[in-house]
């Protein structure tokens, strides 16, 4: 149990890396779940078109949502995003720091499989097989077909074993046709995406620095308030379970001793420390208005020096002023003869 708590810690300790070791596993995972699909084109006029591009496109818009499931922040954005104003405004850049920070992690895996996808060939072979210029690539002199019947047999391109118009195109030719127009369109997305995280990447901190580095400041405050504030209210928990379960307990011991006449235990000393993490907030009402207070009114970012007591207890008062001591006669008389 220790070693997952520490395993627990160290993820928390480096929650970056640990989302971006999730998005290179995940960008991976995509790669290997299209090896392992196996795709049958309908081969039919209607459904190639449709069946061929929700491959290329819906999984890749399950990953980048399954991106934001995974990543911890999300929740911690949508509560930032729809908490009340209170005594502490939201900063509009924070938050858009925050949605691209994710939105950049959750990017990784679909970007990986249209990739995959168009480098491929299959997908776009099966949807615009219909499209192919038969006049340039192949007998245009054979006896014209209805424009039904010929899409009707072009569908049939990438089903080898059912296509039967080798008199009006070959099934390789088209084939070829179309996976190369398919790669030249993968080699220009994954260029256009690596162009695009290197601008992201490198130049957005050169326009706007200052801008840069206070809204990733704030987005980590956001984030160890969260966990502190989580820490803070399992501790108080626990100290309240604790004096709760000793009060019970004593209460209990106390009946025992005056049904059989003998004097109750003493309490532990653990308990008065339990007591004291309690501050002030000893039963259920407090703590649910200090929670909602919490989320309707955050206290303002700003640290006030601790007010120290006058003479006379009240604090706020003027103070006179310290002089500093006059200095010694011998430092005086030195200090003349220099």
């Amino acid at each position: 149990m220790d070693k997952f708590r520490m395993i627990f810690q160290f993820l928390q300790s480096n929650q970056e890396s640990f989302m971006n070791g999730i998005c290179g596993i995940m960008a991976l995972a995509s790669a290997q779940m299209y090896s392992a699909f196996d795709f049958n084109c309908p081969c039919l006029p209607h459904y190639n078109l449709a069946y061929g591009l929700g491959i290329l496109l819906v999984p890749p818009f399950i990953l980048f949502l399954l991106g934001f499931v995974l990543n911890n922040n999300i929740s911690m954005l949508a509560e930032e995003w729809r908490r009340p104003q209170g005594q502490r405004g939201k900063d509009p850049a924070v938050l858009r720091y925050m949605f691209c920070s994710m939105a950049q992690r959750a990017m990784i895996a679909p970007a990986v499989w249209v990739s995959v996808t168009l480098l491929d060939g299959k997908c776009i072979t099966c949807a615009f097989c219909t499209s192919v210029p038969v006049e340039t690539l192949g007998n245009a002199s054979h006896p014209s077909l209805s424009q039904g019947e010929m899409k009707r047999v072009l569908a049939r391109i990438p089903c080898k074993e059912i296509y039967n118009g080798q008199e009006f195109i070959a099934n390789e030719v088209a084939v070829r046709y179309l996976r190369c127009i398919s790669q030249a369109l993968g080699w220009c997305f994954v260029l256009l995406m690596t162009t695009l995280a290197f601008l992201v990447r490198s130049l957005r901190p050169c326009f706007t620095q200052a801008a840069f580095l206070k809204s990733r400041y704030w987005s980590h405050y956001i984030d160890i308030e969260r966990k502190l504030f989580d820490e803070m209210c399992a501790e108080h928990a626990r100290s309240f379970a604790k004096v709760c379960i000793q009060q019970f307990f004593e209460g209990m011991s106390t009946d025992l001793a005056t049904a059989r006449c003998h004097p109750p235990r003493k309490a532990p000393a653990d308990a008065g420390e339990a007591a004291e993490k309690l501050l002030g907030i000893t039963d259920r009402g407090t703590m649910n208005a200090a929670l909602k207070s919490w989320h309707r009114c955050k206290p303002p970012l700003h640290l006030h020096p601790p007010v120290l007591p006058s003479s006379n207890g009240w604090a706020g008062e003027k103070q006179p002023p310290v002089h500093p001591p006059a200095p010694r006669r011998e430092t005086a008389a030195y200090f003349s003869r220099v």
